[in-house]
């Protein structure tokens, strides 16, 4: 079993059929964290509970995601398009994870809670009673989690 960082099959489906919903003030997206047992990559299509950590500060299907106002970015010319989300942190948490996935738990056609992006962290990332953070790269073209060029 492994985890791969992968812009997921299910959520290039819905760019494609317009039912991607990433801009600023959306509400639904959410982050939750997983096991080093998880299988998640571009075949992911949904949230699942199955090997999602639990532990102190973690409740199932993780936390909302909040989007920058600054995103979508797709200004006229640009090659790229990208989104972004804050940095998300389970405070006085106790959690090991070694991957996250990012969902859209409004999404109810043709899949409920649609998979957007997986993330590999690399290795089990662990708190102990403090703050366990995910941090998204810089949100530019050639950096942000979400990407289409």
């Amino acid at each position: 079993m492994a985890i791969s960082t992968a812009f997921c099959n299910t959520y290039k489906g819905d760019c494609l059929a317009g039912r991607a919903r990433l801009i600023t003030g959306q509400t639904g997206h959410r982050i939750a964290l997983y096991t080093s047992t998880a299988t998640l990559g571009a075949t992911t299509g949904a949230y699942t509970a199955t090997q999602e950590v639990t532990g102190t500060g973690y409740v199932a299907k993780g936390k909302l995601l909040v989007i920058p106002a600054s995103i979508p970015n797709s200004g006229t010319g640009q090659s790229v398009a990208y989104a972004d989300f804050d940095d998300t942190t389970w405070s006085t948490s106790t959690i090991t994870a070694n991957g996250a996935l990012i969902f859209d738990e409004l999404a109810t056609t043709p899949t409920v809670d649609a998979a957007l992006v997986t993330l590999a962290f690399g290795s089990d990332k662990t708190s102990s009673g403090g703050d366990f953070t995910v941090s998204y790269p810089a949100a530019a073209t050639g950096t942000a989690i979400i990407r289409i060029g």
